[in-house]
């Protein structure tokens, strides 16, 4: 029984490597976000294909990558960085905002 269970962990652990090595191969597009201004503020990405987003929140307040559009939301704290994977996107433009900051409004470009 303890063996079963053994290789039923080391199975999900497998499946967690493959899903952050996955996001590794991704094209990947840099957003800086830093107390109410996006840079950049128009992203350009391939259409039909999967992409990572890194955010990195240089400023001194708490940030938020938001899109309606996309169903994507990420909150981060002053100084920390993370990523969205969005999945293909048909060519057309999605917009995307800083939601603690109403002024901060991007678009993602996908062609």
């Amino acid at each position: 029984m303890a063996s079963g269970k053994m290789r039923g962990l080391v199975g999900i652990g497998l499946l967690v490597v493959a899903a952050v090595s996955g996001a590794a191969d991704l094209p990947t597009f840099k957003l800086e976000m830093k107390d109410g201004v996006l840079n950049p503020a128009r992203i350009s990405v391939p259409a039909g294909q999967k992409i990572k987003i890194e955010i990195h929140n240089l400023g001194q307040s708490a940030a938020e990558f938001e899109s309606v559009q996309l169903r994507k939301e990420k909150v981060l704290a002053p100084g920390a960085q993370s990523f969205v994977v969005i999945a293909p996107l048909q060519p057309g433009e999605y917009k995307f905002f800083d939601d603690f900051h109403a002024q901060a409004q991007g678009v993602i470009v996908a062609r």
